[in-house]
């Protein structure tokens, strides 16, 4: 790592730079570290801009790979026995079961994202268009939502940029200045938890176009060789990973699983509220440690709730 200054009329600014490989590609990344500053000064914040630039680092190259590694037929086989238990049957929905399905969806999606409206909300809202006196955008998302439960209805594509932005835009038209916008450079994104440690970091934003491309080229090769639950998964975990927006990644992403879903002829799958934990716990473990059993568990454990609730 090396000290970059640039002079800005009287001024001299100072950044930390490091320049490493990622295959053919040379990556440079800067972080500021202040101007007109001392000697002193200039090592104290070295100290914190170099641990900045090696998790920078660590989570580009971590968050590139879709699986980490191949799955043995083994694995896969497995996979497909979860999804051919006795007490888990492919159905699909009519009209009515549609409807209900968008009030629940809607009503769990925005919940998990803090949402106020209670599913009554939400069914006055999109069945008889009467707003509680709460949240607007809380309300406009519930439509949002419902909105691009029927766009990834009919439309053919599985997965595309254009699609992940367009998805945001639908749910977030109403509510968010950003609304089908990739992070800028710049803007990037740190999860903490309840006492600051931080529980994920999202891709350099430099890097979002480039990660998400090879997501979508790994699903195109793999569409025909993997189970579709698995494909929905990954897909849905490593764009979870990404996290390309500024917010609404979850609500996109868990759009996202569903159109993967019903491009394979599987119905969609609503993940509820109460069971937030284990869903986060399952994107932990994905991300930490590779493993995607959790999530294809979860989906498999609402797909057998969901058909009693519709």
């Amino acid at each position: 790592m090396f000290i970059e200054k640039q002079k800005a009329g009287k001024h001299t600014k100072y950044y930390l730079a490091h320049s490493f490989r990622d295959g053919a590609e040379v990556v440079k990344v800067r972080r500021y570290l202040g101007k007109d500053i001392n000697e002193n000064e200039l090592g104290q914040r070295r100290e914190k801009a170099e641990k900045a630039i090696l998790e920078q680092i660590k989570n580009f190259r971590e968050i590139r790979d879709p699986l980490r590694f191949n799955l043995s037929n083994e694995e896969i086989e497995g996979i497909k026995k979860l999804s051919h238990k006795k007490d888990f049957k492919i159905f699909h929905l009519n009209e009515k079961q549609w409807t209900r399905f968008s009030e629940l969806f809607s009503y769990n999606t925005n919940a998990i994202e803090g949402s106020t409206l209670t599913l009554r909300d939400v069914t006055n809202v999109l069945e008889h268009h009467k707003e509680p006196d709460k949240s607007k955008p809380d309300i406009e998302e519930a439509k949002g939502v419902s909105e691009a439960i029927s766009f990834i209805r009919n439309t053919k594509e599985h997965i595309s940029i254009e699609l992940i932005k367009k998805l945001h835009s639908i749910v977030f038209k109403n509510s968010k200045h950003f609304a089908g916008k990739l992070r800028e450079k710049g803007i990037e994104v740190v999860i903490r938890d309840g006492v600051g440690n931080i529980v994920h970091r999202g891709a350099p934003s430099e890097k979002i176009t480039v990660l998400l491309g090879e997501l979508i080229k790994w699903y195109e090769s793999n569409k025909a060789k993997y189970p579709p639950i698995l494909l929905a998964a990954v897909v849905h975990n490593q764009f979870e990973n990404i996290h390309p927006f500024q917010d609404g990644n979850g609500r996109v992403g868990r759009l996202l699983l569903n159109n993967i879903l019903l491009k394979h002829k599987l119905p969609p799958v609503d993940i509820e509220f109460k069971n937030r934990a284990e869903y986060y716990q399952s994107l932990q473990e994905y991300e930490n440690n590779g493993n995607i059993r959790l999530t294809i568990e979860l989906i498999l454990k609402e797909y057998r709730k969901l058909r009693k609730k519709l």
